[in-house]
């Protein structure tokens, strides 16, 4: 059986990866399709590409974009994708603008609760195209104001404490349209993520159908199998394809590896019956 691990992300946004590496090891867990799907970004596709080929790996283009929807957060997954699509490159553009202008503000937010030099610090960490979050944690946790990446977003960079920023992210009509002008799917990533009610879940799926989105991510890393269940439900209720990704950023995260995935559920279109 072909093992699909559709969602990874490597150095070119926040994962520990090389592009490089990130295929071989993939290639190592039984990965057989693959897809790269940094935040916000394609500048590590080239190099995976290279990786994959003659290798016993195919390599799927993808890009997973930040969404402001109803004053929540949500990722848009973006598979089989061309890369090179001005429409879509212009619009992620503007996202790393914002990622720019995020930092500082989160630096400076910083450093009036008494910790300074965190964005050249963040920096130190970050690729040359993206800038997260999880690189400031990265910095907090070497210079001991936390033991850990998940204290840092406790302590630090969530709601109502000192480095917090809210996103100001792309539109989901945006997302949508940037990823179907490069000839790709839009899918929704880990929607039980979100901690929607039913209700929202379903206002979420039609809207996002509706501007000509055609999947929900069902399985992902570190999901509970009744939650598999019930975005199974909703995808058939709404005649949608399904994907299944790890969501891997780092071998050190030992809770989520790639290609160690729950299988689809019965009764589901898998998104890759559109590439055959």
């Amino acid at each position: 059986m072909t093992c699909y691990d559709l969602h990874s992300h490597s150095i070119a946004s926040d994962g520990s990866l090389t592009p490089t590496a990130l295929v071989g090891r993939a290639i190592e867990q039984g990965v057989d399709v693959l897809a790269l799907t940094d935040h916000d970004g394609t500048e590590g596709i080239a190099e995976a590409k290279q990786a994959a080929e003659k290798q016993a790996i195919k390599l799927i283009s993808g890009v997973e974009i930040s969404v402001t929807w109803k004053n929540k957060t949500v990722h848009i997954l973006g598979l089989n994708i061309d890369e090179t699509n001005s429409a879509l490159q212009q619009g992620l553009a503007e996202m790393r603008e914002f990622r720019i202008e995020r930092a500082q503000l989160i630096a400076e937010r910083l450093a009036k609760a008494g910790i300074d030099g965190a964005l050249e610090g963040a920096q130190q960490f970050a690729s040359d195209v993206m800038l997260g979050r999880v690189h400031f944690a990265q910095f907090l946790v070497k210079n001991g104001y936390a033991k850990d990446v998940n204290e840092v977003f406790k302590k630090y960079l969530v709601r109502n404490k000192p480095g917090y920023v809210p996103g100001k992210w792309a539109s989901l009509e945006d997302a949508v349209s940037w990823i179907n002008a490069a000839g790709g799917q839009a899918l929704i990533a880990h929607p039980a993520r979100y901690k929607l009610t039913a209700t929202k879940l379903r206002y979420l799926t039609s809207e996002f159908k509706e501007l000509g989105g055609v999947g929900l991510e069902v399985v992902s890393g570190r999901q509970h199998p009744e939650e598999v269940k019930t975005l199974a439900r909703v995808a058939e209720k709404m005649d949608m394809y399904v994907s299944c990704g790890s969501d891997f950023h780092s071998p050190d995260n030992q809770w989520v590896e790639l290609g160690k995935l729950t299988a689809l559920p019965q009764n589901t279109q898998p998104i890759w019956q559109l590439w055959q």
